[in-house]
């Protein structure tokens, strides 16, 4: 096909008079420029149109096909484990060190290696890198990068390694770090209760049996109840960062290897406890992140329960306490709503880490040993499990440091239930009466109170007489919720002076100034 340019000077379109020679030369060089674009997009289109051709598997010796684009796409996880890159080249320098110290790599290729392993963390961190699914796997993204970076020397890397051993190694060193995370914002949320506690000292509120009044307690107190389960929460995650600190690196593909590695030296530098002892269990085990997933969904119920709590509190219905605007969210029909939504949401929020924790028992309850690529689907509920433990730790202590508690309300509300009936059961114990008799005893005051709409410090020592003669003029410093606090004595008891030694306990464990 003839060009344009061509087309104007066939002889059959030629004039009988030439155009000026710089009009023409200017002409030629537009249409030229025309054609040069449309030739670009040509190419462009034909570019688009053609398919790569695929990039060998390391994998891929013994195979004369590909995988299918769809195997492809279903098989990648690079595109969520990536995040795992910092781990995976920390055990890839800590692998290179150990080869090159067995003689199994030469120093100057154990440098190399390093060198551009540091580039291509550098490169990932300033958001430079090129991750390809079609190099699967976080492993095979950097090993492959390094291969084009350093050539030869970084095809020793994989000696007496497998993505097995590979991908347990990263994923315990990830588990570790984020349960160091999770451990701080438990301490900031157990430092914002105690001080919440601390600036309502004396404050008393109804306690609940069943969702019914049950006794007066300390608030102070009630507030440390969260704060002794958020303990026990960080000693599990503290006992399962013990566990799981074992190094897997060496097991290779789960039977260990014939050469002369040294997995007690990657251990030491990875920080590990020590090497697995077994390499079947080494590549196979996710014990770790069942038992990590466990303590969080632990955790997550303990913050839902707390979120019920001030939801409930935060109703008209007891309006005990009080969110501040910067909490709360409004509706977008009535005006005059103020919602609690972040413990809503952090109630909400704990069914999908308990979901996180179902999901990979049932990924695991049918897997024989070793290794199976089932095991590919443990990281996706494991990364969300920990990212939503965060965001709920985080924002239950934004809500406790902007929050007040309504006075008022909650001294309006104390006559309410006979708060006071159990305190008066002990006075009565006092007295010599036994306690199931003092259960009936109390049990018809109350209702004597009910009948004549009053409350059992209002009811006079006749009435009471009535009732039972053992009654006595001191049976009213047992009476009215002021009263029935200070009554209480035993070790770990709302009493005043049992709710002080449990809040300087805390203060000074959490080294609250």
């Amino acid at each position: 096909m003839k060009s344009l340019f061509q087309t104007l000077q066939s002889p059959k379109l030629a004039k009988p008079h030439a155009l000026p020679s710089d009009h023409h030369r200017r002409l030629r060089r537009r249409i030229r420029s025309v054609e040069s674009k449309s030739e670009a997009m040509v190419r462009t289109e034909s570019e688009k149109s053609t398919p790569k051709a695929k990039e060998n598997k390391l994998w891929g010796g013994r195979f004369e096909e590909s995988v299918t684009d769809a195997v492809e796409r279903f098989s990648e996880s690079v595109s969520f484990d990536k995040q795992l890159y910092k781990f995976d080249i920390m055990g890839s320098r800590a692998h290179a060190n150990m080869l090159a110290q067995q003689g199994l790599m030469t120093f100057d290729d154990k440098d190399r290696i390093l060198c551009g392993l540091d580039e291509i963390e550098r490169r990932i961190e300033a958001d430079e890198f090129d991750w390809r699914k079609d190099r699967e796997d976080v492993h095979m993204n950097i090993e492959a990068e390094l291969t084009d970076m350093v050539g030869e020397p970084a095809k020793k890397l994989h000696t007496a390694r497998s993505r097995n051993d590979q991908v347990v190694t990263d994923l315990r060193l990830w588990c570790r770090e984020a349960i160091d995370k999770i451990l701080t914002y438990i301490k900031q949320l157990q430092v914002a209760l105690v001080s919440l506690a601390i600036r309502n000292e004396g404050l008393i509120v109804p306690g609940y049996t069943h969702l019914q009044r049950a006794q007066p307690v300390l608030l102070q107190h009630l507030l440390l109840s969260y704060v002794e389960q958020l303990d026990r929460d960080a000693g599990r995650l503290v006992n399962c960062k013990d566990r799981l600190n074992f190094c897997p690196l060496g097991a290779c593909a789960l039977a260990g290897t014939g050469l002369p590695i040294d997995r007690f030296m990657t251990s030491r530098e990875l920080k590990f406890s020590a090497p697995m002892r077994n390499s079947i269990d080494a590549v196979s085990d996710r014990d770790f992140v069942l038992e990590f997933l466990s303590a969080n969904s632990i955790i997550a119920i303990h913050l839902s329960r707390l979120g019920e709590e001030w939801v409930l509190w935060a109703s008209e219905e007891f309006g005990f306490l009080i969110p501040s605007d910067s909490v709360s969210t409004g509706s977008s029909i009535m005006p005059q709503k103020k919602n609690p939504d972040p413990m809503e949401l952090v109630r909400g929020k704990s069914a999908r880490v308990v979901g996180d924790l179902v999901t990979l028992l049932v990924l695991c309850k049918g897997l024989p040993q070793a290794y199976n690529r089932d095991l590919q689907e443990d990281k996706e509920p494991l990364f969300d499990s920990v990212k939503t433990i965060l965001g709920m730790l985080e924002v239950t202590t934004e809500f406790a440091q902007n929050i007040s508690f309504n006075q008022a309300k909650i001294q309006s509300a104390l006559p309410a239930g006979h708060l006071d009936a159990t305190t008066l059961a002990d006075y009565l114990v006092k007295k010599g009466i036994p306690f199931r008799t003092s259960h009936e005893i109390v049990g018809k005051s109350v209702a004597l109170c009910i009948a004549r709409k009053c409350q059992l410090s209002e009811l006079t020592l006749d009435d009471l007489h009535k009732i039972n003669p053992v009654f006595e003029e001191d049976v009213y410093d047992f009476l009215g919720v002021e009263k029935s606090i200070k009554k209480f004595t035993s070790y770990g008891s709302t009493g005043s002076e049992q709710v002080a030694e449990q809040l300087s306990y805390w203060v000074s464990k959490l080294e609250i100034l």
